[in-house]
């Protein structure tokens, strides 16, 4: 993933988040002009064999229901903004990753789901038809499940945290995602397989990020506050003197055009964005120095005995 990361990184889409509310906006002003449109832009796999290839995006423009505007307007300004945290947590890079993941995960899902329809449901595809039969089950792959993958990953990333459920209601971030995978659990097993389908695929780059999540370092709000105050540090002993003294690398005197910091992950320097903070991690064996989108990401480097 780091190869890919020095290679691909500057691709990444930063604030991500936003282009997906962005999408749902402009979802949600298709259905008020006319719903009807939206059967052409959803995820039915029978109609992308036969063609109609636009599918395999424009599904993401579907918004998920909702009939009030206020509640709507709040859970889009909530997605985007645990989304940006997420992106500052990560980095862009492996934020990128997950969500595209989760949506190539979901047309990969839809497509299991033909086969499987005409498997285990053919008496069924043949009485209504396959048009009929696959428009509606169409909607079962939604955006939906992108909104709570990303809730759900932020769960596990900060699990102390607390928001308002219902409005009004304190609740730690952790126990909110309980009630939701109990939830989805619940879905899961009185669905039918149609159902089942959607809910493995669309929310497998959770799956993958649980299983990973063993390996990370959570962060939690003291860290937040321990990197702000690195970065006041780092400002003052720039104005001080000229760079920051706290790092070996800071007190070497480079050439002019030379970097002084370099991430051991992605590789970039001070050089390729001037507000970039960089740190050496006091768990790794070694000088190895991170930029702030993977000091609290990586994974630790251990010297073999």
């Amino acid at each position: 993933m780091n190869n890919l990361e020095r290679k691909f990184g500057k691709y990444a889409i930063r604030n991500l988040s936003l282009a997906l509310i962005l999408c749902y906006g402009f979802g949600y002003l298709i259905q008020m002009v006319n719903s009807g449109f939206l059967d052409f832009l959803t995820l039915d796999p029978w109609r992308i064999v036969h063609g109609q290839i636009w599918r395999v995006i424009t599904w993401v423009i579907i918004p998920p229901d909702s009939s009030n505007l206020f509640f709507t307007l709040i859970m889009l300004f909530f997605y985007y903004s645990i989304g940006t945290v997420l992106e500052r947590t990560w980095g862009t890079w492996q934020y990128n990753v997950y969500i595209f993941s989760g949506i190539l995960f979901t047309v990969a899902g839809s497509l299991v789901m033909l086969a499987a329809a005409y498997l285990l449901d053919g008496g069924t595809i043949a009485m209504a038809g396959e048009a009929l039969y696959f428009r509606t089950y169409a909607r079962a792959f939604s955006t939906y499940y992108i909104n709570m993958s990303i809730f759900l990953a932020y769960a596990v990333t900060y699990p102390e945290m607390q928001v308002l459920f219902m409005l009004f209601i304190p609740l730690k971030v952790k126990y909110l995602g309980i009630l939701y995978l109990v939830i989805l659990g619940i879905d899961f097993l009185q669905g039918n397989f149609v159902l089942k389908i959607a809910i493995l695929a669309s929310l497998l780059n959770f799956i993958l990020l649980w299983i990973r999540s063993r390996n990370w370092r959570r962060i939690s709000p003291s860290e937040m506050k321990r990197r702000r105050d690195f970065r006041r540090s780092y400002e003052a002993g720039a104005r001080g003197s000229g760079g920051y003294q706290g790092s070996p690398a800071a007190k070497m005197r480079p050439q002019a055009g030379m970097a002084v910091h370099r991430c051991a992950i992605c590789g970039r320097t001070e050089l390729d964005d001037p507000s970039l903070e960089f740190r050496y991690c006091s768990k790794c064996e070694g000088n190895y120095e991170y930029c702030q989108d993977h000091l609290f990401t990586h994974v630790h480097v251990k010297k073999e005995n």
